[in-house]
């Protein structure tokens, strides 16, 4: 027996760590594991330890006789990443190794901006140390921590948010203390965080997107899928969006993950998706939809499709959903198994009554159609061989890509959307050199790529260089105490509370899921999220 890694794969890597045989790539340490989808044992080198799967965040590592029906082929997944690959890996240049921070007086006071995984997982490389006493302080504008694990991941993807796990054992730690409704940049600045802190890491993500820069790409039907994750996740600031579903057809524009996402939530029963944690607006609109395709449309053809495996594996094995391919495909002979699948998708028949996700490659959107309201899509041949297309269509869903913001105070580069960074160490490029203190991980310092599992050595990598800054006396010391930073905070944002009040909140949350035989039953109230926050003594504490 051996053991495999199958769709879940969050990619922060655990498993690698306590594997005694070396079996599980790419590591952290190799070349690929900046592009993989996920991580693949070895079945040839495997000893059947099960080291692997106890550690893992999302139970995506199970014991191959255990695969049954659609998970068989990760199997050969698994097998074949290992297929003409040489024995020894290719390595980094310059591999992550350890810092060693001298002793100073008193602790190594940090703050984190930002709640979601890049964040957490730099709360968790830091607190987790011998070497320096750390006291941490995370900030999050909203009141519920979780960022992307809470905001982006499916909510029909519940083995995904399983990470949130690990979250919760890093906020237990000692040392941590978070400040819920606290937004950096309007209630605090950066620089007075400074003023309490030894360094701030900014985590805080990409939260804008990508714009196709078409005619009619603001008409009403038209917007981010983006906005359609945040809506159908509960964030509050989407919460009362509407989007038309009384349309025959939606077209979403893009090959990646979010895209398939985003088709399968227009497209699933509803019913489906009540066991997780979908907001309950969502779960009602989508009761009333009137959608029998949605058509997922790439500029480019099927080997350049952005999407991973596992996620297309799970897109065809939807019991009440067709899956199709425009115009049909056929894989070469020496394909991937992406290719293999996205061919026997194209020789699927399509059953009568079933709504239909339609893979569509090869056409580049040129203008959205309409008076008052999206009425289709011009869609335009790749190349001048083909044959461009109106595409009838009620909503357009753009998901090319996340974007990052600027940050007050902080440089920014708009072309790439990310905060000018060395290793994680913020760089001020009209003058060439580091802002003293200031640091980023995650999405804000790479751009949106990767997995969850991703920001944790992103995150890590901004640890390192954060205490090699501190063993060189490099980060300002701070002027103010903690205790003093509290005041600010009540002072200035009377909503503010720690992390006793998220925990009210999570635990209503789950409490009235499982009464309703759900994950969990989303908030998406600013207020009645600070109603659960204060709980019944009427008050939540904030951290000391």
């Amino acid at each position: 027996m051996t053991y495999v890694v199958t769709q879940a794969c969050c990619n922060d890597a655990t498993c690698v760590a306590v594997c005694p045989v070396n079996c599980i790539h790419p590591s952290p340490d190799e070349a690929q594991y900046a592009r993989t989808e996920m991580l693949y044992i070895d079945p040839g080198t495997c000893i059947d330890c099960g080291a692997c799967a106890d550690v893992c965040p999302v139970d995506a590592i199970v014991p191959d006789s255990d695969l049954i029906g659609e998970t068989e082929i990760y199997k050969d997944l698994n097998a074949a990443y290992f297929l003409g690959n040489p024995t020894v890996f290719g390595r980094c240049e310059v591999p992550r190794k350890p810092v060693v921070a001298v002793d100073r007086p008193g602790s190594l006071r940090v703050a984190i901006v930002g709640s979601g995984p890049s964040a957490f997982y730099a709360a968790e490389e830091l607190l987790k140390r011998r070497d320096v006493e750390v006291t941490l302080s995370m900030f999050e504008r909203l009141p519920v921590a979780g960022g992307l694990v809470r905001f982006g991941v499916a909510p029909d993807h519940q083995t995904t948010k399983a990470v949130e796990r690990l979250f919760a054992r890093t906020a237990g730690r000692s040392g941590f203390r978070a400040f819920l409704g606290v937004d950096v940049g309007r209630d605090i600045t950066v620089d007075e965080l400074l003023e309490h802190h030894h360094a701030v890491i900014h985590a805080s993500g990409a939260p804008d997107d990508r714009k196709l820069g078409i005619p009619g790409e603001e008409l009403p039907g038209s917007c981010a899928a983006r906005e359609f994750v945040a809506w159908y996740n509960g964030h509050p600031e989407y919460a009362d969006h509407t989007f038309d579903l009384s349309g025959r057809r939606a077209v979403v524009i893009g090959n990646g993950n979010v895209a398939l996402d985003v088709a399968r939530i227009l497209t699933r029963d509803p019913e489906c998706l009540v066991p997780g944690d979908i907001a309950e607006h969502a779960l009602d609109a989508l009761r009333h939809s009137a959608l029998e395709e949605v058509v997922v449309l790439g500029r480019r053809g099927p080997g350049h499709a952005a999407f991973t495996t596992p996620e297309l594996l799970a897109l065809g094995s939807l019991p009440e959903v067709d899956v199709s391919v425009h115009d049909g495909y056929e894989a070469p002979g020496d394909a991937s198994i992406k290719l293999q699948t996205i061919a026997e998708y194209a020789r699927r028949c399509p059953q009568p009554g079933r709504r239909r996700i339609t893979l569509r490659f090869h056409g580049a959107p040129i203008e959205v159609l309409g008076g008052s309201h999206v009425e289709g899509l011009r869609i335009a041949p790749y190349d001048e061989a083909g044959v461009g297309e109106d595409l009838e269509c009620s909503l357009v869903l753009r998901s090319v890509g996340y974007r990052g913001r600027p940050l007050p105070g902080l440089p920014f580069d708009a072309a790439q959307g990310t905060v000018p960074n060395v290793a994680g160490r913020v760089v001020d490029p009209a003058e060439d050199r580091p802002v003293p203190g200031v640091y980023v991980a995650g999405w804000i310092k790479r751009g949106p790529t990767g997995v969850i599992g991703t920001n944790r050595y992103c995150a890590a990598e901004t640890v390192d260089t954060m205490l090699a800054d501190h063993e060189r006396a490099l980060l300002p010391r701070p002027s103010r105490t903690g205790d003093e930073l509290v005041r600010v905070i009540e002072a200035r944002c009377t909503d503010a509370f720690g992390l006793d009040g998220w925990q009210r909140i999570d635990r209503y949350e789950r409490t009235e899921g499982r009464r309703r035989g759900r994950a969990r039953h989303k908030l998406v109230d600013v207020d009645a999220m600070l109603a659960a926050a204060r709980g019944a003594e009427g008050n939540s504490r904030m951290p000391r």
